[in-house]
């Protein structure tokens, strides 16, 4: 079996969320992503979800039996997005419900960026090349 086009990232992060359906409601809203897959259990919870988010995948699931959770206090992962306009995304997000943890500033390093953390507790750091 080939491996998908879109699945061809070195490292794709797969996070749980309790409540992934909403997620994926607000990943759209938030930051344009677009839904490319949804398994969902019996119980109506996703098994496994995958959003694109400019040109990346995100997989996501409810938590169950299995070792995994979401985060409960400090995150462990940092989501890393490249974007074309951190400022309109970063106000996007954070009109759809994201925290905004630093405002949108040029580096030294040659990026702008911003920090969020979304409803669900995942940090996502936003960024793009400064001309």
């Amino acid at each position: 079996m080939e491996i998908p086009q879109h699945h061809r990232q070195a490292v794709i992060p797969h996070i749980m969320v309790d409540g992934a359906a909403k997620a994926v409601e607000f990943y759209e809203q938030a930051f344009g992503a677009t839904e490319l897959f949804r398994l969902n259990r019996l119980d109506g919870t996703v098994a496994h979800a995958e959003v694109a988010v400019e040109g990346s995948v995100l997989m996501l699931s409810d938590p169950d039996e299995a070792p995994f959770g979401p985060p409960g206090g400090a995150a462990s992962v940092v989501l890393h997005v490249y974007v074309h306009d951190v400022d309109a995304v970063t106000a996007r997000a954070a009109s759809a419900g994201a925290e905004v943890m630093a405002a949108a500033e040029d580096k030294p390093y040659g990026l702008r960026q911003s920090m969020l953390r979304d409803p669900f507790g995942h940090v996502w750091i936003l960024l793009h090349p400064l001309p």
